[in-house]
């Protein structure tokens, strides 16, 4: 199984974003969380800074949409060249019609489900998705404390995935670092979105690197 870390900038020197992407050259992608003060209690970037990001970077654009209105504005995410794009499906009032559409314009379609969601609801649909995501926090603040008990939600998203036979990513998102890495790998995750654990450490790449190997190696055992 491949791992792959995809950074979080909300961590980041906001006044330097190329800068701080151009510190991460191993990551597999760099993780745009996308607030509106509606859906999550935090406003941070719109369209315009993405779509300065996306003028600055060749990177892998992984877009987080945590909006009220995502119906409305995922399309825009694509339509501005970003690879990937996550949708809320608390949000989302159609989601299949989001994922093919976001599919139609060429980006990878990717469905976020909060900690107290459910997989099992979504496990039909899971055929019209690229990623999903799970949050192992509350949605709207980084730096949060990585809670365990989405550990079984990983397994049974993982299990879900599997039965599909599809090449679908499972992203975790929310106080992964050295120490919550292996637990999340071993549940059956293989995408990660660190944000503090990144751009607090001292070279932030190499902290990228260490916490791939920590992910194979937990996935190994």
């Amino acid at each position: 199984m491949t791992m792959r870390i995809t950074p979080s900038i909300l961590n980041a020197d906001l006044a330097d974003l190329s800068g701080e992407i151009a510190r991460i050259p191993s990551a597999d992608g760099v993780h745009v969380d996308v607030m509106d003060n509606h859906f999550v209690p935090n406003m941070t970037f719109g369209l315009p800074v993405v779509e300065c990001i996306r003028a600055n970077t060749t990177a892998f654009l992984d877009i987080h949409l945590m909006i009220a209105e995502v119906d409305r504005w995922a399309p825009a995410f694509a339509d501005a060249g970003c690879e990937s794009v996550t949708f809320h499906v608390e949000s989302s009032h159609a989601p299949i019609k989001l994922a093919r559409e976001l599919r139609s314009l060429g980006a990878r379609a990717a469905m976020a489900l909060k900690p107290a969601t459910p997989i099992e609801p979504y496990a039909d649909m899971l055929g019209e998705l690229d990623m999903v995501l799970l949050m192992t926090v509350e949605p709207g603040f980084g730096g949060q404390k990585f809670l365990d008990l989405v550990l079984p939600k990983i397994r049974r998203t993982r299990a879900l995935i599997e039965a599909t036979g599809g090449e679908i990513w499972l992203q975790v998102d929310g106080g992964v670092s050295v120490e919550t890495i292996e637990r999340c790998a071993e549940a059956g995750a293989d995408t990660f979105v660190a944000g503090s654990a990144v751009y607090s450490a001292a070279d932030p790449d190499a902290m990228v690197i260490a916490l791939r190997e920590q992910a194979i190696g937990a996935c190994a055992h």
